[in-house]
C-alpha cells in the first residue's frame, strides 16, 4: 500500500460508525476484528467497511479524520452514500 494515508468509516454491528486512520487498512481491520483496534470497537464487530479515502500525507489524513469524526451521522451517512454512488460497494469483514 506504499506511503498511502487512508481514512475510513466502519459500520459495526449496532449500527454505529467509526472513524479512523491508518497506512495499513487490511492490518486495521484485523485489528478491530481481533479486539485490539479502537475502544470504541471493541465488543461490536463484525465490520463492513462503508467509506475509504486515499491522501498523501499523515496530516492531511489526520485533518480529514478529525473533519469527519466532527460531522453528525446524517452528514456522515451522506457521504458514504456519495461514496457508493461512484462505485465503492461496502465490503463486509467477518473474520
Amino acid at each position: 500500500m506504499g506511503n498511502n494515508h487512508f481514512v475510513y468509516m466502519l459500520k459495526c454491528k449496532d449500527n454505529t460508525l467509526y472513524t479512523g486512520y491508518t497506512i495499513d487498512m487490511e492490518h486495521r481491520l484485523l485489528l478491530h476484528e481481533g479486539g485490539k483496534g479502537a475502544k470504541y470497537t471493541r465488543g461490536r464487530g463484525p465490520f463492513e467497511l462503508v467509506y475509504l479515502e486515499t491522501l498523501d500525507s499523515k496530516g492531511d489524513a489526520l485533518r480529514r479524520e478529525q473533519q469527519i469524526k466532527k460531522l453528525h451521522r446524517e452528514a456522515k451517512l451522506a457521504l458514504i452514500n456519495q461514496l457508493h454512488n461512484i462505485g465503492f460497494p461496502p465490503h463486509r469483514y467477518n473474520m
